[in-house]
């Protein structure tokens, strides 16, 4: 009964015109005087940001707002973490192509329309790190590699928090997402981008076809997740990673077996 109310109560609130509603005000003049509000509400420590608080004129741009280089150095491990925010779960794919969070098993041929897609990460591993309202939401590439195929699927965007993942309608899987397939040097990988409650803002910045480590590739407007996939005997989580731990953009999240 829990489960069929949150999915009722989401989806008589999650349309265009609610969508719209949030998107304006964000960007407008106005909302600018809740940037100290939301920093207080939220705790967000200010001592990276690059730019002057007085210097955003909208709630929106403090919410993509840049860091200072030095305040996120990047490992020279294979893998990173593409975000700050918090591991949900990492592990290996479950028969096969699926995978489990927050109780809820999902199908990677679901999450990324593509079951010939899906079958290339068989048997292989998976991370889902969750962006807070209160992190920082601007997203770097992993590793270094090529882009192999960039494409979006869904069109709604559910909640993606922990209430959202355990009661919500497969929102990963259901959600706007983009997804980006690299060519690295330990295999082949997916980043799949995913957009958050209401709003489906998912803006990239690197248009090319070449990602570098650490470098910005995107960023979200108002929260989301990532979602990161792994070929069979190409990765490996280092060891004192564990679920529900906080990682930071340019952190180590796995080396190559």
């Amino acid at each position: 009964m829990k489960k069929y109310l949150y999915q009722r109560s989401i989806e008589l609130t999650n349309g265009a015109f609610t969508s719209n509603l949030i998107r304006q005000f964000a960007k407008s003049p106005k909302s600018r005087r809740f940037i100290p509000g939301y920093i207080k509400t939220y705790q967000i420590s200010t001592q990276d940001i690059e730019e002057p608080l007085d210097s955003f004129p909208t709630l929106h741009d403090f919410f993509v707002r840049k860091l200072k280089i030095a305040g996120r150095p990047i490992s020279e491990s294979a893998v990173v973490s593409p975000v700050d925010g918090k591991i949900e779960i990492a592990g290996d794919l479950q028969e096969g192509t699926k995978f489990l969070v927050k109780g809820q098993h999902y199908s990677l041929a679901d999450l990324v329309g593509d079951q010939a897609l899906a079958e290339q990460y068989q048997n292989g591993k998976y991370a889902v790190l969750y962006l807070s309202p209160a992190d920082y939401h601007r997203i770097h590439s992993p590793v270094n590699g090529n882009v192999k195929k960039q494409f979006v699927c869904g069109k709604k965007s559910y909640p993606v928090n922990a209430a959202g993942l355990q009661y919500g309608k497969s929102p990963l899987s259901g959600n706007y997402r983009m997804i980006t397939e690299l060519e690295t040097e330990f295999g082949n990988m997916l980043v799949v981008k995913v957009g958050a409650m209401f709003v489906n803002s998912i803006k990239l910045t690197e248009t090319g076809n070449v990602w570098q480590k650490g470098s910005e590739v995107g960023y979200f407007s108002f929260g989301s997740t990532v979602v990161l996939f792994f070929e069979e005997n190409s990765i490996k989580f280092v060891e004192d990673m564990s679920n529900g731990q906080r990682i930071k953009v340019g952190e180590t999240l796995a080396n190559m077996v």
